[in-house]
């Protein structure tokens, strides 16, 4: 369920505003975004697996918490993202 270290310094490099950037929103969000999709896929198999919900559920509002804040930071970086991560809003 969770993202290998690969895979996750592959965001990164894919979503870092900067050089050696972690801690952008855009680097979060991505990870955020690959963890409910893991967790997304889990729940297919595992319908029953309450205690995980509860789990996606507050990784679903955290990235909305940190999309709400890249919207009021700067609107054009936030369409940007959705548009890449394919997230609807």
């Amino acid at each position: 369920m969770s993202i290998t270290a690969e895979r996750k310094q592959a965001l990164i490099k894919d979503n870092a505003v900067k050089k050696n950037d972690t801690g952008s929103p855009e680097v979060q969000v991505a990870i955020l975004s690959e963890r409910i999709a893991n967790l997304t896929e889990h729940f297919k198999t595992h319908v029953k697996d309450n205690h995980s919900r509860r789990g996606l559920l507050k990784l679903v509002s955290h990235r909305r918490s940190l999309l709400d804040f890249l919207k009021k930071k700067d609107e054009a970086r936030y369409k940007a993202l959705i548009e890449k991560l394919n997230i609807r809003r």
